[in-house]
């Protein structure tokens, strides 16, 4: 009886042990190259190491899920049940992160169903396509480096700081101006890129020195920054 038990398991099995083996190893190879590319070419300010590693185990689970599955039509349907009581609350504060999920998927259905050169394929494809996007900063209506923020006083001339601005950046935009109460200061935020051989330490210290000026902030922003 137990031997039986045992043969109607084993026949249940579409992938032998070592192509499991090597199904999972593979994922979490692939999974681990998606991740850094993820990690490399991220832009802004809401990166998150959890989300890094959602990729990664992604990719795996995803091609164990596709072995389980196998070519029966019941376990598919009997997974979709089970995983449909469960909820997913985390809001993707980054459209392009979608993609990378996305990516992880289909890389460990590949993994999982034993297409290993569709697998790796196309994660030098995901890769190639990530590092070509970055490099050229593709769909960037402008390249931005820094967000510069400073609360000025309306007694001195904002030639001096228009001038310092100019000394140090190859190109600046004004992107807010707000009063204070009083109407004694004005809060201004700048986008700017910096000159060659010019630093962000070298700006904020010129900005620094200049009467009227005061709550110097530098933020480095890449490309999408919400202030």
């Amino acid at each position: 009886m137990p031997e039986e038990i045992v043969n109607q398991g084993l026949a249940l099995l579409t992938y032998s042990y070592d192509e499991m083996i090597i199904n999972i190893a593979l994922s979490i190879a692939l999974g681990f190259m998606i991740a850094n590319t993820y990690k490399f070419t991220h832009k802004g300010l809401s990166y998150s190491q959890s989300f890094t590693h959602t990729i990664l185990f992604v990719c795996v689970i995803v091609a164990i899920v596709m072995m389980v599955i196998g070519g029966s039509l019941a376990r598919a349907f009997a997974l979709v049940g089970a995983l449909s009581i469960i909820r997913f609350r985390t809001v993707i504060k980054d459209t392009k992160d979608t993609s990378f999920v996305f990516a992880s998927l289909a890389i460990g259905m590949a993994c999982g169903t034993s297409n290993y050169f569709l697998a790796t394929v196309a994660t030098i494809s995901v890769i190639g396509l990530s590092l070509i996007i970055h490099r050229i900063n593709y769909g960037a209506l402008y390249k931005s480096e820094f967000i510069l923020r400073f609360r000025f006083s309306q007694e001195h001339s904002s030639a001096d700081y228009l001038e310092k601005i100019q000394e140090y950046s190859k190109r600046s935009n004004m992107l807010h101006i707000e009063p204070s109460g009083d109407s004694e200061y004005l809060n201004l935020t700048y986008d700017i890129t910096l000159n060659e051989g010019s630093s962000a330490e070298d700006l904020t210290k010129a900005m620094g020195a200049i009467d009227g000026i005061s709550e110097v902030v530098l933020i480095a922003s890449k490309s999408d920054v919400d202030y």
